[in-house]
């Protein structure tokens, strides 16, 4: 008898050891499981975790594959290659601090973390019991069945690297779209400061000639005080526009672009060419952002749905005086009076999402539509701009040979050169403001930056 009760004892020692044996074996023989998810969730996993959109060979390519990270990867920039508004995209993208990607790293780590929710939990457990000593259990728990629990925690950390990724290439090509609207108003500046030092030179020969009339007495001086104030107006707007190249190119270079791109010659070398906009557009930017917000949504709601229904748990506890192993089923969300209104506003919530998704289409195509008709508008008028500018050069060239032959006077030709300078200026804004409305669009559809060099 007494060697039987110490079998029976020694067997009631060793059950609780089993039991936990058995928890860690448990997924292992699960389907598609190798065996060797408890060691991995043992010993930390110490490969680097990618900070841009391509994983590279972390071994999280497979959690992390979806087709909205394929679709951002695959976009391709359509800044003309070579030219400088590409160099300077470039320049301010590697000095780019990105803090968008840290946060998608640090998404990734999360649903790295979250693609091993399956695996028994093991943590300790320490308790005073009733005769004052120290009882230490080492308690290990095994979800069996939850409702869908663990899988909306995975597809949740999924949908939020997602929403990391959009976010990163919002952010670049926010970026990218900032510079380039500089380098367009530097360069803007810079070709009205041109035109309107030519405007000055020819503006002081007139003045010459009517301060030369004056003093021989064939004109008034009024004429001569009046070519003066335009002469005077024509200096102030060079120096204008000198100032506004300055303050953008000074910024530009905050940003970290190479002043060697920024000079003169480097600019006036770089003509402005059609970006390369694919036919049909990709998705639009917003629009992916609502799609990866409305996938985490939901996923959420998942979560919180099965909160309110029954969790079948294993549980095992290894250490002295460690009671047997149990079956739990639980919940874990106590249920209530107000249950019924809970599940229905998680449903609501799940149609808001929805809701955003169509709000955000809307939206963006309407955005995109103007932005379309006010590039098509814009290269028109850039167009006839500069067909109005051509014809007031005839018509400058008809007084200036009509002065020459004594049937003009100074002041007419005077009057058709303010038409023909302030022409040229508006032709000039028209051709940056349509480029503009381009890269709006482009910054719209993400093809400011290559995807994959994210």
């Amino acid at each position: 008898m007494r060697q039987g009760d110490r079998k029976c004892s020694s067997g009631r020692k060793a059950g609780p050891y089993l039991a936990c044996a058995a928890l860690l074996v448990l997924p292992g023989c699960l389907p598609g499981m190798d065996g060797t998810g408890v060691s991995r969730m043992l010993m930390p996993d110490t490969s680097v975790v990618a900070e841009g959109l391509d994983p590279g060979d972390t071994g999280q390519a497979g959690a992390e594959a979806s087709e909205l990270l394929n679709d951002l990867m695959g976009r391709r920039s359509a800044l003309p290659d070579g030219s400088v508004m590409d160099s300077v995209a470039g320049a301010v993208l590697a000095a780019d601090s990105r803090p968008a990607a840290a946060a998608l790293r640090s998404a990734r780590l999360r649903a790295r973390a979250q693609s091993r929710n399956w695996l028994p939990s093991i943590g300790p457990q320490v308790s005073l019991s009733s005769l004052g000593s120290v009882v230490a259990m080492l308690v290990v728990e095994q979800v069996i069945f939850d409702n869908g629990r663990k899988k909306a925690e995975r597809d949740f950390a999924k949908a939020d690297v997602e929403v990391a990724a959009v976010t990163l290439v919002q952010d670049s090509n926010a970026r990218v779209l900032a510079a380039l609207t500089l380098y367009l108003a530097a360069r803007e500046a810079r070709d009205k400061a041109a035109l309107a030092r030519a405007a000055e030179r020819d503006m002081a020969h007139f003045e010459w000639i009517m301060s030369e009339r004056v003093a021989g007495g064939i004109s008034d001086q009024s004429d001569l005080q009046v070519l003066r104030q335009k002469l005077a107006e024509i200096r102030s707007t060079v120096q204008r526009e000198d100032e506004a190249a300055g303050a953008a190119l000074a910024e530009l270079s905050a940003m970290g672009v190479d002043p060697a791109l920024l000079d003169g010659a480097a600019m006036s070398r770089g003509g402005l060419a059609s970006l390369r906009l694919p036919d049909p557009a990709p998705v639009p930017l917003p629009v992916r952002m609502a799609e990866a917000e409305q996938e985490r949504a939901m996923a959420r709601a998942r979560i919180d749905r099965a909160g309110f229904l029954p969790t079948l748990s294993a549980n095992a506890a290894l250490g002295r005086g460690a009671p047997d192993p149990t079956l739990d089923i639980r919940t874990a969300r106590p249920l209530g009076f107000g249950t019924g209104d809970d599940m229905r506003a998680i449903e609501a919530a799940t149609e808001g999402e929805r809701r955003k998704v169509a709000q955000a289409r809307e939206e963006t195509e309407r955005r995109l539509r103007r932005l379309q008709q006010e590039r098509g508008a814009l290269a028109r008028q850039a167009q006839e701009g500069a067909e109005l500018t051509s014809r007031a050069k005839a018509n400058l060239d008809l007084f200036q040979a009509q002065y020459d032959a004594g049937q003009r006077q100074v002041m007419d030709v005077v009057g058709l050169y303010e038409q023909f300078a302030r022409q040229q200026q508006e032709a000039a804004a028209l051709v940056y403001r349509a480029m503009q409305a381009e890269l709006q669009i482009a910054a719209e559809l993400g093809l400011l930056a290559d995807g994959d060099k994210l």
